[in-house]
């Protein structure tokens, strides 16, 4: 593990690696040349880069050559292009970033299109984006990923460095549960978040969003009051960071601009935004043709003006929504314009930052109604602009920047009356109230600016550590209260790594004084009945427990015993218990010093945690040859390969054979099943149960499971025993 030296804010050598650098290239007549990128990412990242320092990694705008190396941009900070191709600009950005993942994460589904080759190409082209991160990182860097297009990059960062420190901001929306489990590579996703040590949203709602789907979808432990997710070797901080504009900047043009040219006596309602689905547009300009048709005194005296900035040309979505817009508005000046007077003003080209500045100045109403939104930072940017006569702004709520402009005046940009009447109150708002409003804007957006918004991420991402706390009542309350409400509960339990501590040799995993008292305040329970699901054999698990009032499933559930039930023996295995003797020979021929054959009648073990771990990959792999050879199955568990019969039988057919047996055909009505396993053969019984009962993996986040929780280790296990026991 890398060893960290300890800096301020200031003083950490910074990363930043984002989908395009802050300049973009393009080849002119004295070779490359560059001209400064658009977008609010990069608004917002570049002033803090070139104050303090550090290095930016990203595409440069163009497929970079040969011996081509980009001109210095800057003296403050350094460049670090990421090569792609045309082809890999296709499937990466103009496809799975932009036509699946910018449409999902804000919750457009019909838009949204899911193509596996897309997604290999975006995996490759993450995992290049963090080969030459890390080369351009020193040990103590801090590596800042931002947005939807890298986000399994930190994934294959921490592949790299186990403890180097990582940080993630996300720029747009992240979707609910509902939305993002549409998505066919959910788990991947948050399982490349969650490498990094802090991960950021713009708002609590979005946190909140990621919280319940790494809950639901990876099994992991949430702490929703600290906003931690439990990793099992660390925690990840999830938090949120408004992000905010570069105050002084905007304000400072918009004292020295010229007039906007603003014809006498009109009054402009001003929408700006880059060319996009998600900005609300067309429902816009609808809501401004409602406002004409229920208030015509307003004809002749009210224009709107949208400026709408060219995007993504290429992608046919975006070229049938300027045609769609062109056409709105010819339709809306074609029904009111007269000789001296067109209602809606569209430019649709970019704006230098003095000309913007001077047009949210001397606007009367800003009109900024996206449909989805992660912030919105032109909400923000007219604000800082209104050194004049006060104006006022209409927002959307669905908008990350309407959880904290309070005094804008919110909508719904899909209610297109509701909006008209907005544009109507604005209108006639009295100049004392624009005044009140826009003052508590400003004094906020003055203080959480761009420079407040980076301190802070870095503050959080260079904190210590946060540490893991064990399961809380709180939490067994959350995940288990309402399910077992006033139900009978089966509660199954794997022994070894689960019960007990994994040990060198299965003879001394013995249960804990406490823990046996946590089983056997549940066993006191009336209302719980208590099952032992083992690989061990009948005999073995139920010796190592030492109690007849339970029921035992041995040998991965092909013996089963207990009290009320029939005794069950699999027919077909008489059949193997002779061949298992023979495989059992032949594995303790092959074995190693520190390996040793486990015989368990019809199935046996080999075990290989005694041997150095240099050779175990190699001996397992023997083991599995051999076993199959025998005509077993061989399945991994814990520095061990499994021999059993193939007769498709697994822990998961025994829990089924359990609660049908005791609890009749329909026992999902009145019964509530819980399984808790550390094992991968415990994924049968996970698999089994998922939607009919609750599920728990004793292991390490890291490990892929269908559990729908996970505990750090036996002591978990035991918590949670003494909270069923307590319930």
């Amino acid at each position: 593990m890398a060893e960290h030296v300890n800096h301020s804010a200031d003083e950490t050598p910074l990363v930043v690696v984002s989908n395009r650098l802050s300049v973009t290239l393009h080849r002119g007549a004295k070779g490359l040349e560059y001209h400064r990128s658009a977008g609010g990412l990069i608004s917002a990242l570049e002033p803090m880069l070139r104050s303090r320092g550090g290095t930016w990694v990203g595409w440069p705008g163009l497929d970079l050559r040969a011996g081509e190396r980009p001109p210095p941009a800057n003296n403050a900070y350094g460049i670090k292009p990421v090569r792609l191709s045309e082809s890999e600009i296709g499937r990466y950005y103009h496809g799975l970033s932009n036509r699946t993942l910018w449409p999902l994460f804000h919750s457009l589904p019909s838009r949204t299109r899911f193509d596996p080759r897309e997604w290999e190409t975006y995996e490759r082209i993450n995992a290049r984006f963090a080969e030459v991160a890390a080369d351009a990182a020193s040990d103590d860097s801090l590596i800042w990923v931002h947005d939807y297009q890298l986000m399994r990059t930190p994934w294959y960062l921490r592949q790299r460095s186990a403890g180097r420190r990582l940080a993630f901001f996300l720029h747009i929306p992240f979707p609910p549960y509902d939305v993002f489990r549409l998505l066919p590579w959910d788990r991947d996703i948050l399982r490349g978040l969650l490498a990094c040590d802090v991960v950021g949203f713009h708002v609590k709602s979005y946190a909140r969003n990621f919280l319940d789907c790494v809950e639901r979808l990876l099994g992991l432990r949430v702490d929703r009051e600290r906003m931690l997710v439990d990793k099992g070797d660390r925690a990840v901080t999830v938090g949120a960071f408004p992000l905010g504009i570069d105050f002084d900047f905007f304000e400072s043009h918009a004292r020295s601009a010229e007039p906007a040219r603003i014809a006498r006596g009109e009054r402009i309602i001003l929408g700006a935004d880059r060319l996009d689905y998600t900005k609300g547009i067309p429902e816009r300009i609808r809501a401004f043709e409602r406002l004409l048709e229920l208030h015509p005194d307003q004809l002749g005296r009210v224009v709107l003006l949208q400026i709408a900035v060219p995007s993504r040309a290429k992608v046919a979505e975006y070229r049938e929504l300027k045609r769609q817009i062109d056409e709105l508005v010819g339709q809306v000046n074609g029904r009111f314009a007269t000789a001296t007077w067109s209602p809606i003003r569209y430019l649709y080209r970019e704006f230098s930052p003095e000309k913007l500045a001077a047009l949210y100045r001397d606007a009367d109403v800003a009109l900024v109604t996206p449909l989805r939104d992660g912030m919105n930072l032109v909400a923000k940017e007219f604000v800082a602009c209104q050194v004049a006569s006060p104006g006022v702004l209409i927002l959307s709520r669905m908008a990350g920047a309407a959880e904290t402009m309070d005094e804008a005046i919110l909508v719904n940009p899909y209610d297109i009356d509701g909006t008209a009447e907005a544009l109507e109150r604005a209108l006639h708002m009295p100049e004392a109230e624009r005044r009140s409003r826009l003052k508590g804007l400003r004094e906020r957006e003055s203080r959480f600016d761009v420079h407040e918004w980076a301190r802070t991420f870095l503050g959080a991402a260079l904190a210590n550590r946060p540490g893991v706390q064990p399961p809380t009542v709180a939490q067994f309350d959350e995940w288990l209260g309402a399910f077992l409400a006033d139900q009978r509960l089966a509660l199954f339990l794997d022994y070894d790594g689960t019960m007990s501590p994994l040990c060198e040799h299965p003879s001394k995993a013995v249960l804990s004084p406490a823990m046996r008292r946590a089983v056997e305040a549940c066993v006191r329970r009336t209302d719980t009945d208590v099952m032992i699901v083992s690989g061990r054999s009948l005999a073995d698990v139920r010796a190592m427990v030492g109690r007849d009032d339970l029921t035992y499933a041995g040998n991965h559930g092909l013996e089963i015993a207990g009290p009320g039930l029939a005794d069950f023996r699999h027919p077909d295995l008489g059949h193997y218990e002779s061949a298992a003797h023979a495989l059992a020979r032949s594995l303790e021929s092959a074995a190693v010093a520190g390996a040793w054959v486990e015989t368990k009648g019809p199935t046996l073990t080999f075990h290989y945690r005694a041997v150095p771990e240099e050779r175990q990959s190699h001996l397992a792999a023997q083991a599995r040859s051999i076993i199959r050879a025998a005509g077993f199955q061989a399945r991994d568990a814990h520095a061990a390969v499994e021999a059993r019969p193939p007769i498709g039988w697994d822990k998961g057919q025994a829990v089924l054979h359990l609660v049908r047996q005791r609890y009749g055909p329909g026992w999902s009505a009145h019964t509530r099943a819980i399984y808790v396993g550390d094992d991968d053969t415990d994924e049968d019984a996970f698999r089994v149960l998922r939607d009919l009962g609750e599920t728990f993996r004793v292991a390490s986040p890291a490990k892929p499971t269908l559990a729908s929780h996970r505990l750090h280790d036996v002591a978990g296990v035991e918590a949670l025993l003494r909270w069923l026991a307590a319930r």
